[in-house]
């Protein structure tokens, strides 16, 4: 795990949320790996855009900090699994709440997408 070199305060307890679930697709990987045990490539087709490097490195990040917990199953190729940990399980009411904030926002944030669509071709 990439580690910074100025020191990381964790001194309220949304510095600790962002430590856990602060990065690009942690909270869309918890939502996922909610709907059951699932592969990684499983995860990889239904986020096409992550890079496959960045989503191992946020997966081995959550699993470090006992969000999701990794099974690897001794066949050749080895089979591996990804679910949720009982403490992980702690999060789902926290990103339902993100969920339904975000759906309360659309309208607006599409309207604020378009506006700047409008103002960068009119730039151009």
């Amino acid at each position: 795990m990439y580690e910074k070199k100025i020191p990381k305060s964790f001194d309220c307890g949304m510095s600790i949320l962002m430590e856990i679930i602060g990065g690009k697709w942690k909270t869309y990987l918890i939502h996922l790996i909610n709907n059951g045990k699932i592969r990684p490539n499983e995860l990889q087709k239904a986020i096409p855009s992550a890079n496959r490097r960045v989503l191992d490195l946020q997966l081995r990040e959550l699993e470090f900090h006992g969000i999701v917990e990794r099974t690897i199953y001794p066949e050749l190729p080895p089979r591996v699994e990804y679910r949720l940990t009982k403490f992980g399980k702690t999060m789902l009411p926290l990103l339902e709440a993100m969920d339904k904030w975000g759906e309360s926002y659309l309208d607006e944030f599409e309207q604020l997408m378009k506006q700047k669509e409008s103002e960068l071709s009119n730039q151009n």
